[in-house]
């Protein structure tokens, strides 16, 4: 009885986590006059929400401006983060600590608090409106530095030492010994980072005002509150879909190293 009304709570909770995205991409797919009902199933499924929004918005070019930002960004991360780590797991230089400390207290901070310093910099740049405004501020992540450090921190040090031995760099020590085992913090640091550059809104709004370089975020949500939609909800879910679309392509493809890595990432010293 213990097992059935466990298995019972968790069907409920998967339930109501589920049943909302899953209205979403009924309603995106049912005639206009079915959404307003919340039915489990519409009158016939339709797509014409999708070419309506496909025709009113440049939603191509916003998906490949989104794909191209997340892409580099999370290639960045994993690329600095993970020297950053390494460093200050394995690397033995005056101040280590205090410096790991002060990053960890970075994470404390809102991103709000650095929002108007980070566009003043792309100002006196003469990065507004280009890509590099987009990534460049979120190359290093101090979360990402904390889960690479802690990752090197499991690898015995006579691997590394080995390896040293044998006239290796630190840089390929780094990215040809260390980067296979640790496969699991990698996945699990690129999918959050390629969520969080995918689902960014606000700082698009802010650097980005060239409708050709929009991201599809920022697209989207100006396409919803600007009025193109023309207060049509099947057409906004319609792209609240797409929006959503790619984020769950790649964690279906990578939930086994995300959950292995969440798992076994506990902080250990």
């Amino acid at each position: 009885m213990k097992k059935i009304l466990v298995y019972l709570l968790l069907s409920i909770a998967a339930v109501s986590f589920l049943y909302p995205f899953y209205w979403m991409v009924v309603a995106s797919l049912s005639p206009a006059g079915d959404i307003a009902g919340l039915v489990f199933l519409p009158s016939e499924f339709t797509m014409d929400n999708y070419w309506q929004m496909i025709a009113k918005i440049p939603i191509g070019r916003a998906l490949m401006n989104s794909m191209l930002v997340a892409t580099i960004t999370t290639f960045g991360v994993i690329v600095f983060c993970s020297m950053v780590g390494y460093a200050l797991s394995r690397m033995e230089f005056k101040g280590r600590d205090a410096i790991f400390y002060i990053i960890i207290f970075t994470m404390t901070l809102p991103f709000q608090i650095t929002l108007i310093p980070n566009y003043i910099t792309m100002v006196e740049l003469h990065l507004v409106d280009t890509y590099a405004a987009l990534i460049l501020p979120f190359l290093l992540n101090s979360f990402a530095i904390l889960l690479f450090r802690q990752a090197f921190k499991t690898i015995p040090q006579s691997l590394i030492d080995a390896a040293r031995i044998d006239g290796c760099s630190e840089i390929r020590i780094l990215f040809q010994i260390l980067f296979p085992n640790i496969i699991p913090t990698i996945v699990v640091v690129g999918i959050l980072t390629f969520m969080n550059s995918w689902n960014e809104v606000l700082w698009p709004l802010i650097v980005i005002r060239e409708e050709s370089l929009m991201t599809m975020p920022q697209m989207v949500t100006l396409f919803s509150v600007g009025g193109r939609a023309e207060g049509q909800l099947g057409v906004k879910l319609a792209a609240a879909v797409l929006l959503a679309l790619p984020i769950l392509i790649a964690y279906a493809f990578f939930q086994k190293h995300f959950i292995q890595s969440m798992a076994s990432s506990g902080l250990k010293e």
